[in-house]
């Protein structure tokens, strides 16, 4: 009779298994999450924000740096009502996001439907680059 598994690492194997499994994350998911994308006149950046109302959404530029902040209210509990989950989020926000030009804040469009902040920033005139001529001789 043998005291040992065949195989020693069998059960930190499946110890490990079970941990990766599980879920023992703390850290809260970046808010807003956003997709960036740009061409040669401008950037887009669409930030979900879903529970978030459009007054409570500062949106700011400084030299090349766009900034979403703002905040997520908590809703309002029913009186002698408690949490059972409390899965989301609520508080301030900030996010900052670099661009690969600088804004000029006159360029810069907000919109706001059904939780999505799309925000378009024009690059400005100066900025953009231009294509040279080749001249013959």
């Amino acid at each position: 009779m043998t005291l040992y598994p065949a195989d020693p690492f069998a059960l930190l194997r499946r110890v490990s298994e079970a941990l990766n499994r599980a879920s023992f994350s703390t850290a809260a998911p970046v808010f807003p999450a956003v997709n960036v994308w740009q061409n040669d006149e401008a950037a887009a950046i669409i930030a979900e924000v879903p529970g978030v109302e459009p007054q409570d959404i500062d949106i700011s530029v400084k030299d090349d740096v766009l900034t979403i902040a703002g905040e997520r209210r908590a809703p309002d509990l029913p009186e002698g009502a408690s949490w059972q989950r409390r899965e989301r989020a609520f508080g301030r926000f900030s996010r900052a996001i670099r661009l690969p030009f600088r804004v000029d804040s006159d360029l810069v469009e907000a919109r706001f439907a059904d939780g999505v902040l799309r925000i378009a920033v024009r690059r400005p005139e100066a900025d953009r680059p231009r294509r040279i001529e080749i001249k013959a001789g």
